[in-house]
């Protein structure tokens, strides 16, 4: 069997992606209104649109615990793995790639652990990458660079309506969601070097839309390249950005990907979320 492949939920996947490639999906944990579930599991995404616009719950996220990374690897070497590679969103954003250092710790050489440096697609290109070298039956060293490979060549642009969730989740400073709040801006961000930034202000919605295609574009170069969109509660808007998209790019758009952003993201960006991710092929 070749090396296996895991991930984690907020990587976005169309499940028959996820399928196809073979990936091992691990859930983060949501917190709604006291109440543990998982990730694409227990809570979907309207769950979590539904209790932030009513904004009578409290919501939160949590890791995977290390025990449950500990229990997936030994799986899947029980299972014939020669090794896995474990590719997982930013340590900026999330402690999950703590945890799965963890478990990998008690596992020895045969697990490797990879910090994607971003979410979304913006994981689940790398993990992708890593999966199709993986069936070629190439080794553990060999899959963990195709990881990082495509780490170096995808980018991710998002808008949100406000920055106050990911002001209150800390995953954005005050000075910036001061910026974000100032005379009704529309922020749009970049996730860069593993953290979320600030990359541009717009006045609308449709201007910030209008923004993530120039920025997309722009990431794109001139090669070939896959897209991917998310959203939380707008799909009209995603739906608009990656007709957009694929009219801007043209025959250099080899693949397009469409997905609702999962609770984990709904709960730090807020409903009205799109988000774009550029992997250069």
């Amino acid at each position: 069997m070749p090396v296996a492949v895991v991930t984690d939920s907020t990587a976005y996947l169309p499940a028959e992606l996820a399928d196809r490639h073979r990936l091992t999906v691990v859930p983060l944990i949501v917190v709604l209104d006291g109440v543990e579930g998982r990730e694409g599991v227990d809570v979907g995404p309207a769950d979590a649109a539904r209790a932030l616009v009513a904004r009578r719950f409290a919501m939160s996220t949590s890791r995977p615990s290390p025990e449950l990374f500990v229990e997936t690897y030994r799986r899947l070497l029980a299972d014939g793995a020669d090794g896995v590679v474990s590719v997982h969103l930013s340590a900026e954003l999330s402690g999950t790639v703590e945890a799965a250092r963890l478990a990998a710790a008690e596992l020895g050489p045969r697990v490797s652990v990879v910090d994607a440096r971003s979410t979304g697609m913006g994981l689940g290109f790398p993990a992708l990458a890593a999966a199709g070298t993986a069936a070629r039956g190439a080794g553990l060293t060999e899959v963990r660079a195709a990881a990082l490979d495509a780490i170096a060549r995808t980018s991710t642009f998002f808008y949100v309506d406000t920055l106050e969730f990911l002001r209150r989740g800390g995953r954005i400073n005050a000075a910036e969601a001061l910026f974000g709040t100032a005379l009704s801006v529309k922020p749009i961000l970049h996730v860069a070097d593993g953290g979320i930034t600030l990359r541009d202000r717009v006045r609308t919605a449709g201007r910030g839309l209008a923004r993530l295609v120039d920025l997309a574009v722009e990431a794109a170069g001139t090669g070939e390249v896959e897209v991917a969109v998310h959203h939380l509660a707008v799909p009209g808007r995603a739906a608009e950005l990656a007709e957009k998209l694929a009219a801007r790019l043209g025959s250099r758009l080899r693949a397009s990907y469409l997905s609702e952003a999962g609770a984990v993201i709904a709960t730090h960006a807020g409903p009205g979320l799109v988000c774009v991710v550029v992997h250069r092929l």
